[in-house]
């Protein structure tokens, strides 16, 4: 199923191979029109390592039990041609700007966490980019 111009709905599946729930679909339409919206800014495919996840999968993964990729709402991504720290600060500032749903925002090693809770929350930023985010 194609969700946007660039996105489908099996790039945010469950790595577990566990059937994505309704109202889940609804989150990931929404959160892929948000990301659509960095791809076609950068002009760069968006790789997805991992969207929504069943409750086995997360907990396989480490995943936090409050972990918005149970809901559908968070993907965690990499982009060929930035760095994890690039692309933070690029999803800020689309944040900023209201390009970009306002929701988690997580820097990691090789991918940047990205959710559309709704409300502003932030980790494993450094000292530097906190610096920026202000």
């Amino acid at each position: 199923m194609q969700l946007t111009k660039n996105f489908y709905k099996i790039e945010f599946e469950s790595r577990d191979g566990a059937k994505m729930p309704d109202h889940v679909l609804q989150n990931i339409k929404e959160l892929a029109d948000n990301l659509q919206k960095v791809r076609d800014i950068l002009a760069e495919a968006i790789n997805i390592n991992s969207g929504y996840r069943s409750e086995a999968h997360n907990k396989i993964v480490g995943g936090v039990k409050n972990s918005q990729h149970l809901l559908g709402k968070a993907a965690d991504v990499s982009m060929k041609n930035y760095t994890s720290k690039e692309l933070a600060v690029i999803f800020e500032d689309l944040i900023l700007n209201s390009v970009i749903k306002e929701g988690g925002l997580g820097l990691y090693n090789g991918f940047v966490h990205y959710d559309i809770r709704g409300t502003r929350a932030r980790w494993n930023l450094s000292t530097k980019y906190k610096d920026f985010y202000k």
